[in-house]
């Protein structure tokens, strides 16, 4: 059977939107994706009524992770409470029967010693309860991010193989954020398996910017600066799960989900 395709949606009903798209697949938030404040689960009936629903209507769900976490951070005021907020997402996202939760890679400062961020990913991983996978997941911009070129998430993940629990990390890989990050799509696939071993998720997005712009601005597929069919080629390639997480409502992110299904196969 095919991979799910499927798209970041809202939090209240992700089932409902699920339909809406003809999606295999969910991603969405648990809480407010700019805050601090724990995760929570806004379907009506809770965490064991989300699982059940999710089941019964053949949808897998991902969480993401709120985008204030940077783990790899020196600033204590940054690193620790981003901690305690992924495991708490994390907790949240294994009551719900989520597949995976995708937390962005992080950065530090341009003159920090990128080192030191690497092994705070290690401390973090090494410190975490994880009874479902942490994506990570690669980030357009940043000269001092820890998975935004191949030559970073080389070095993380050679710091989170050395931690226990590191084997349950996995990797999400988002088209845009790699068109915009400079990273060629062509062989894009091949380049980050030959790293992680492995790709969980793809997230499908076209790029409102050009190569290497540093820019994260999604756009729907087949309309942005990324050429031709490489978005698919990706997803083809990755052989895993894809979300879009474009402009829209359910009927332009249907609208991608189809574009992908008819050139994924």
């Amino acid at each position: 059977m095919a991979h799910p395709i499927g798209a970041h949606v809202g939090q209240t009903d992700p089932i409902a939107e699920a339909q809406a798209r003809g999606a295999d697949a969910v991603q969405f938030f648990l809480g407010d994706p700019q805050s601090y404040k724990g995760p929570v689960v806004e379907y009506a009936g809770g965490p064991a009524a989300l699982k059940a629903a999710a089941e019964q209507a053949g949808v897998d769900l991902y969480v993401h992770a709120p985008y204030p976490i940077n783990v790899a951070s020196l600033n204590n005021r940054i690193r620790i409470p981003g901690r305690k907020l992924l495991q708490q997402h994390v907790t949240a996202a294994a009551q719900i029967g989520a597949k995976g939760i995708v937390v962005h890679g992080g950065h530090l400062g341009v003159d920090e010693d990128a080192a030191k961020g690497f092994d705070n990913w290690r401390k973090c991983i090494d410190g975490l309860d994880m009874p479902i996978p942490v994506l990570i997941e690669n980030t357009a911009g940043g000269d001092n991010a820890m998975a935004r070129r191949l030559e970073a998430l080389d070095r993380l993940w050679e710091a989170i193989g050395q931690a226990e629990g590191g084997d349950t990390v996995g990797f999400c890989l988002d088209t845009c954020h790699a068109h915009a990050g400079g990273i060629d799509l062509s062989d894009v696939v091949d380049r980050v398996r030959a790293i992680t071993g492995r790709i969980d998720l793809v997230h499908a997005n076209d790029s409102r910017d050009a190569f290497d712009s540093g820019a994260d601005r999604h756009t729907n597929l087949g309309s942005g600066l990324i050429a031709g069919d490489a978005v698919a080629e990706v997803v083809r390639a990755a052989d895993a799960p894809a979300v879009v997480e474009t402009p829209g409502g359910a009927q332009e992110q249907g609208a991608d989900i189809t574009w992908l299904r008819e050139r994924v196969g």
